[in-house]
């Protein structure tokens, strides 16, 4: 497994364990179903915060030391890919 494909796993490990609910990422990944010979994952049963998520973001930015500018196509493939759903939290008069 390249840097990347480490810095990729332990970003969706660690947003599926701040999610609501709770989950193992390994674990979903072991027991998907196989869908058109690819594992599917029921993503959208799993929301997070989108605080939570940046912050998720960061951490593995710094600690896997992801150039600034790669780091905008590790968020898409993050979001494009199997992770769980973001929830915007509302202000006040009700915008996100």
């Amino acid at each position: 497994m390249s840097k990347d494909e480490r810095a990729l796993w332990e970003y969706y490990r660690r947003a599926y364990k701040a999610a609501t609910p709770s989950a193992d990422f390994d674990e979903l990944v072991e027991n998907a179903k196989i869908v058109n010979g690819r594992k599917e994952i029921d993503y959208m049963s799993y929301e997070l915060e989108d605080e939570i998520q940046q912050q998720i973001a960061k951490d593995i930015f710094k600690e896997f030391r992801i150039p600034k500018y790669r780091q905008k196509a590790f968020n898409i493939e993050f979001h494009l890919g199997c992770g769980p759903k973001t929830k915007l939290k509302l202000t006040e008069n009700g915008t996100s």
